[in-house]
C-alpha cells in the first residue's frame, strides 16, 4: 500500500519536502525485511535507510558536506515526512530511522568539531547505530531524580549507574549517555557524554521485550572510564541539551503516530468496500461513514498541528530565532499520538473479529502505537507542559 502525498501540497512545505515526500512515498513500498527477530530487522533497516541515502537527513551536511547530511541543519519538516511514510509502511523502519536522529541529535547540537566528524557521517551512511540514554528505574519523566553519576579523574571521567527504556540498547555503537555530575544541583546538575558500546563496564546484556517488539534494553554502568573529550556540550548542561534533543524530535514523533493512523484509515477505507454484508458492503452503511468520517478529521487535526510545530521550528532556524517551540510540539505530540490511537482502535472495530488476528496490519497498529503515548514525554507530560506555557503567556 503506497501512502499518500496530497498533505505536501500543504504551505507548510517547500519544494525540497515535496521532492522528498514524493521519492519516498515511491520507494518505501518496495521495501520488505522480515521482522520477526525485531534485533536484526531493525539493524537491517539501518543499513538499507543508509544505503539509499535517507539517514542522512538526520545530521547536517556541515561545511562542504563533511558530515554527510543531505540538507545544510537539521529539518524538522523533512523528519516528520520521512516518518510519516516510513511508519505508514513499517513502525519498526520508523524506529531505526528515527533513533539514528535521536541518538545523534545532541552531537549534532553540542558536539564538538572533532566529535561532529567521528560520529556524524557514520550515523547518515548506517555505519553506526546511535542511542539516546537519559531515562532511569526511577528517573523517567523526572530526569533530575537521575542517579547515574559521572566522577571527574585525572584522565576523563568514571561513570556508575544504569539508564533503563533505551531503544537500540544492545545493538547501538554509541550511547548519548546523560549523568549527574553535581549530584545536588538536580537538573542543573547533569552532563553529556558520548559512551561508545565497546567501553569496559558497560553491561547492555539485559534485553527488555515489549508488546511491539523492537531493540530495548537496559544498561548498566560499572565503572567506565571515559576519556575526557568524551564530555559532550558544556559541564553541568545536559539537562538543557537534552530537552533541545527532545523538542526537535518531539514533533517527529507525531509524524510516525500521523503515518501509522493514515496507515490505519487506508486500512479501513479498504476493507469497508470489499466486506459485503447484508446484501451491500460495510460502507454503505451511514455508520460506517460517519466513523470513517471521525477517523479522518482526527488524522487531518493531528497533522495540521503536526505540520505546524514543525514549520515552526524551521522557520525559527532559518530566521536565526533562539525561540523554542516546546508547547507547539507538546500539542502535536500529545494529539497525535491520542488520535492516532483513537483512529487505529475505531478501524480494529470495524475489522470485526479480523482486526484481533495477529498478523493482521490493524492488530499490528494497535500494539505499535500505544507505546508513542509514552515515550519522549507521556501524554500528561505534554499537558503539563501545554499548560504552563498558556498560564505564562
Amino acid at each position: 500500500m503506497k501512502p499518500s502525498t496530497t498533505h505536501l501540497a500543504l504551505p507548510f512545505f517547500d519544494s525540497v519536502h515535496r521532492d522528498l515526500g514524493q521519492r519516498l512515498a515511491d520507494w518505501i513500498p518496495e521495501q520488505h525485511i522480515d521482522e520477526s527477530d525485531d534485533r536484526r530487522a531493525c539493524r537491517e533497516w539501518v543499513r538499507l535507510l543508509g544505503d539509499n541515502q535517507w539517514l542522512r537527513y538526520c545530521v547536517p551536511a556541515g561545511k562542504d558536506g563533511a558530515l554527510g547530511g543531505a540538507l545544510e541543519k537539521l529539518d524538522s519538516r523533512a523528519l516528520v515526512i520521512l516518518r510519516e511514510a516510513l511508519a505508514f509502511h513499517s513502525p519498526l523502519a520508523d524506529f531505526a530511522f528515527a533513533m539514528q536522529g535521536l541518538g545523534s541529535g545532541a552531537i549534532t547540537l553540542a558536539g564538538t568539531a572533532e566529535q561532529q566528524a567521528a560520529y556524524l557521517p557514520m550515523v547518515a551512511s548506517g555505519e553506526k547505530i546511535a542511542a539516546f540514554a537519559l531515562s532511569e528505574p526511577d528517573a523517567g519523566s523526572d530526569a533530575g531524580a537521575m542517579s547515574t553519576a559521572a566522577s571527574q579523574v585525572a584522565n576523563g571521567w568514571t561513570l556508575k549507574g544504569s539508564k533503563t527504556w533505551i531503544s537500540n540498547g544492545g545493538i547501538a555503537d554509541f550511547y548519548v549517555t546523560f549523568a549527574k555530575t553535581d549530584p545536588a544541583a538536580g537538573t542543573r546538575g547533569i552532563t553529556a557524554f558520548i559512551v561508545d558500546a565497546d567501553v569496559q563496564g558497560l553491561d547492555s546484556s539485559e534485553h527488555i521485550a515489549v508488546m511491539a517488539p523492537h531493540p530495548l534494553a537496559t544498561l548498566k554502568f560499572s565503572n567506565c572510564q571515559l576519556a575526557g573529550n568524551t564530555q559532550l556540550g558544556t559541564l553541568n548542561g545536559g539537562f538543557k541539551l537534552a530537552m533541545q534533543t527532545l523538542d526537535i524530535f518531539r514533533a517527529s514523533v507525531a509524524g510516525a503516530a500521523l503515518g501509522m493512523a493514515r496507515r490505519a484509515l487506508a486500512e479501513a477505507v479498504s476493507y469497508s468496500r470489499q466486506r459485503k454484508m447484508f446484501g451491500q458492503t460495510l460502507a454503505d452503511f451511514q455508520l460506517t461513514q460517519a466513523k470513517i468520517g471521525e477517523m479522518a478529521a482526527l488524522v487531518d487535526a493531528a497533522a495540521l498541528l503536526t505540520y505546524r510545530a514543525a514549520w515552526m521550528r524551521d522557520e525559527g532556524e532559518r530566521l536565526g530565532s533562539s525561540v523554542r517551540v516546546t508547547a507547539e510540539a507538546a500539542m502535536a505530540k500529545m494529539t497525535a499520538t491520542e488520535n492516532a490511537q483513537r483512529v487505529i482502535d475505531m478501524a480494529l472495530q470495524m475489522h470485526g473479529g479480523l482486526g484481533v488476528k495477529v498478523g493482521t496490519k490493524v492488530e499490528s497498529l494497535y500494539r505499535d502505537i500505544r507505546s508513542l503515548r509514552i515515550y519522549e514525554g507521556a501524554t500528561e507530560v505534554q499537558q503539563l507542559i501545554i499548560g504552563k506555557a498558556v498560564l505564562q503567556s
